[in-house]
């Protein structure tokens, strides 16, 4: 008989010391009795036991006696139908739950190649975190075995001495897309002997693939299998995922052939238990609740004074550093004691990202607060509960951070606790909803134009293109000519050849608009030191000069910011506030790809160009979170083109119905955030990939904690003076991903979905559950009644 908890793969991370206090059952019934008013949503999944199968007869000794060595003596069966599949020569996607063992999935395939047949690897993971953490997984096993495999990483941080090695002796490499794409394929010639045998290519996360990052992934892939190709070689794909709505269809979009999908897991599982929790109403003519961070940070405390590991994620960097730092008060006070609470954020350096995995891993810290860096499968040890500091934007988002505690197969709890976020209050007022709505579909758009013209770039960089040979399913054709008349290939007897200086590569970011991380620096005892690094995108929020950088919730105040030369220098601080950036961004038509009538009004699809402007900072104290103060922030704006969705009223309507410019704007900006609220869960869109902004003729603003919805225009902007007011939904990434035109569609559904979630609150004048944050401001009427008739004039005639 085979035990029901066989260990999936390395049973010394597994068997650490149990705290007998260590009961999230316990909490559960303590949060229930004693909030029970706060708790809209609870649901129980029944501990799952193992379905285990016995080792495959055609598994390797050598590898079978390592496995043994480790306690593995039987598979799950989703790894044994992952090793068949990949035994019949089939591309394998493994799309199960956290800490189901997916690791092994794709080890015994590989391990079983380089051994047998002397043939390599290729891993490719998001992160650096993640690849490190695979790496000593990997090394543990062939230590146990003494399998003599050679696996090292190649990225960023390999030495300059030691890439030649991993060139032309690792049996697996493993990197990450952003290495492949500018350090491998480019230089392929170096590494002829890894292409020649390159027998697998695993892909791990490939949920996290989606949006621009997965679209170019995709067109990275099919420059890799054409290198391949020249080398006379097709690897085999295995590919890894978290749940998602579509694992076969979303791999095989990436990979442009068909998948196998292994989605049902075998692995055991304990009691899970999952909580939504609503922050009780502290103003009810208002609407206004208890902030979810202060719930959170009490669900934390009760947590871990109940002796239970406890991970809180939170959706920004700032809100990790405010939770850590009311945890630490709590249990750091004394310093004389070992650190209990541990922040996990982006922007750290990779050695105290490092540590904090380590303690974790160890069991030596009770508290961890991180973001969506910690939704990826990197070990950070046993947990039992998870805490959610709002909703994290979509189905499949929420369920893989929950996964992550439970991993040991004792009883877990996950709590959601709701923002006064529109979307947060819907999905926790609607508990039937969330617990029966499907994970999201992860979407690509490989053939946008712009992603599909840089890698066509690269691709012909890496190798010619001849006349009639295709780049995936796409025929290049058109891409090269305009590549050819603009110099840098050259046409010559059907073949097209790279004849510029440049190393187009290196102009092509994967993940982001612009390239080039800022560093921070601190010189507070006199010397220069680099304390964390911030990416691009977040550095105009997070960096500005004035602006409080928390790091372990210890405050550094900005003191210079060299824009260009991606840096920022900072000073320790002893500030009992932190800061948080003003906002706003205008939009402004470019072409329409349709239009239609829209009750009394319009909604039309089409491009968009967007400005986004930081102009200026508040500063708020903590505990009271009263604003002390404000700041002036001079900063580039940040440009986009994308697609959108928009809808509007003419200007004899707008007279007509309302009584003042004010009370149109109120109503403009209670529909938004209605409409984007519906459209959201329409789409099954995460909250960051489709944005909304309001209109006035002059262009769009979307403040982000302003004190008023408009600001003033610096030198130079437009003014044109004319009032036409418009609900912009746009599309996030540059070129936009698909989103808008499914929402022009669907125009008159999500109307009426906006009205009806307007109606359904119980607020009289309108909240934040349902029109959204007001600006504050003394209004002559109400702003629901005046959301409600602006979705009335889109709906029906005037």
């Amino acid at each position: 008989m085979l035990a029901p908890n066989v260990t999936p793969l390395f049973p010394s991370r597994e068997t650490l010391p149990e705290a007998p206090s260590r009961d999230a059952g316990k909490l559960v019934r303590a949060l229930s009795g004693k909030h029970a008013d706060r708790i809209t949503g609870q649901l129980t999944l029944p501990a799952r036991p193992a379905d285990t199968r016995p080792l495959p007869e055609d598994l390797g000794p050598r590898i079978r006696s390592a496995l043994e060595a480790r306690g593995v003596t039987a598979l799950y069966c989703h790894q044994l139908q992952a090793w068949e599949a990949t035994r019949r020569g089939e591309h394998v996607v493994i799309a199960t739950p956290t800490a189901s063992g997916k690791t092994l999935c794709y080890t015994l395939p590989v391990l079983d190649a380089v051994i047998r047949e002397q043939r390599r690897a290729l891993h490719l993971f998001p992160t650096k975190a993640l690849a490190q953490d695979q790496l000593a997984e990997l090394l543990e096993l062939n230590r146990a075995g003494e399998l003599g495999v050679r696996a090292h990483t190649f990225d960023g941080d390999t030495p300059g001495d030691a890439r030649q090695a991993v060139r032309l002796h690792g049996d697996i490499v493993i990197s990450n897309p952003d290495m492949l794409h500018q350090g491998i394929l480019p230089h392929h010639t170096k590494w002829a002997q890894l292409f020649e045998t390159l027998r697998y290519v695993v892909i791990d996360e490939i949920h996290s693939y989606r949006g621009v990052f997965g679209s170019h992934l995709a067109n990275l892939l099919r420059r890799l299998q054409r290198i391949c190709a020249f080398y006379g070689n097709r690897p085999q794909f295995i590919l890894a995922s978290a749940t998602i709505g579509n694992p076969k269809e979303h791999a095989e979009a990436l990979l442009g052939q068909a998948v196998t999908a292994l989605t049902d897991s075998g692995a055991p599982s304990g009691a899970r238990h999952v909580l939504l929790w609503n922050p009780p109403v502290v103003n009810r003519d208002l609407g206004i609740r208890a902030s979810a961070r202060s719930q959170s940070t009490r669900i934390a405390r009760a947590a871990i004074r109940a002796g239970l590991k406890t991970l809180v994620f939170a959706q920004s960097r700032l809100m990790v550093e405010v939770i850590t730092k009311y945890l630490k008060d709590v249990f750091d006070h004394d310093p004389r004691k070992p650190e209990r609470i541990r922040a996990y954020r982006g922007g750290y350096l990779p050695t105290e990202r490092r540590e904090t995995e380590r303690r974790m891993r160890a069991g030596s810290i009770d508290g961890l607060v991180g973001t969506n860096a910690l939704e990826l499968g990197v070990d950070i040890g046993s947990l039992d509960v998870v805490v959610l500091n709002g909703y994290p934007g979509s189905i499949a988002a929420t369920w893989q951070r929950l996964g992550r505690a439970g991993r040991r197969q004792r009883p877990a709890l996950g709590v959601l606790v709701a923002s006064s976020e529109a979307l947060d209050q819907y999905v926790v007022q609607h508990p039937e909803f969330f617990f029966g709505a499907p994970p999201e579909q992860a979407r690509i758009a490989a053939d946008q134009p712009l992603i599909l013209l840089d890698h066509i770039r690269c691709a012909a960089f890496e190798l010619p293109f001849s006349e009639g040979e295709r780049f995936g399913s796409v025929e290049p054709a058109p891409y090269l000519q305009l590549l050819a008349d603009s110099g840098v290939l050259h046409e010559e007897g059907g073949r097209f050849e790279w004849i510029a200086d440049s190393y187009p590569a290196n102009a092509v970011s994967l993940r982001s608009v612009a390239d080039g991380n800022f560093l921070v620096i601190d010189r507070s005892e006199g010397r220069q030191t680099i304390i964390a690094e911030v990416d691009y995108s977040s550095a105009a929020l997070t960096l500005y000069e004035g602006a409080i950088h928390l790091i372990q919730s210890q405050p550094f105040q900005v003191e210079k910011l060299d824009w260009v030369g991606r840096k920022a220098f900072v000073t320790r601080t002893r500030a009992d506030y932190y800061t948080d950036a003003i906002d706003y961004t205008k939009l402004k038509p470019l072409e329409i790809f349709e239009r239609g009538a829209s009750g009394a009004g319009e909604v039309a699809h089409g491009e968009v160009h967007v400005v986004r402007r930081v102009a200026g900072y508040k500063k708020i104290r903590y505990y009271t979170h009263e604003n002390i103060g404000y700041g002036p922030v001079t900063l580039p704006d940040q440009e986009l083109h994308t697609t959108s969705v928009w809808w509007s009223l003419p200007a004899t309507v707008l007279e007509r119905e309302f009584a003042s410019r004010q009370a149109v704007i109120d109503g403009f900006l209670g529909a938004s955030t209605a409409l984007h609220t519906v459209a959201t869960l329409a789409v099954m869109a995460e909250g960051r990939d489709l944005q909304k902004a309001v209109g006035t003729g002059d262009g769009a603003i979307r403040g982000r904690g302003a004190p008023s919805p408009f600001s003033v225009p610096r030198e130079g902007d437009e003014d044109t003076g004319d009032f036409a007011p418009t609900v912009y939904l746009y599309d996030n990434y540059p070129g936009g991903i698909g989103l808008s035109e499914p929402l022009y569609l669907r125009s008159h559904e999500l109307l009426q979905r906006a009205r009806e979630l307007i109606e359904r609150c119980a607020c009289a004048e309108g909240c934040p559950a349902c029109i959204g944050a007001q600006s504050g401001e003394p209004a002559a009427e109400p702003p629901k009644p005046l959301a409600l008739r602006v979705i009335g004039l889109l709906e029906r005639a005037a």
